[in-house]
């Protein structure tokens, strides 16, 4: 039985984490190989971006699960 305040954990709860964490480093990485050189500037830029999108994207998920839950 879940504590009241106890937070939910779904999958896709999870796999955005996973997501956030991984693909500000991975993405860049990615192209690097696929595309060419990205100068350390670039990198950072797009890490940055990433990172802020999937953390908007994890913060709305999380949060209108919250809000479904009794």
């Amino acid at each position: 039985m879940r504590k009241p305040g106890e937070p939910i954990y779904l999958r896709r709860h999870l796999l955005v984490l996973a997501l956030a964490v991984v693909a500000p480093f991975g993405l860049p990485r990615l192209y690097e190989l696929v595309a060419g050189p990205l100068s350390f500037g670039t990198r950072m830029l797009a890490g940055l971006v990433i990172a802020v999108g999937a953390g908007i994207l994890l913060f709305r998920l999380y949060n209108s699960t919250a809000q479904n839950q009794p």
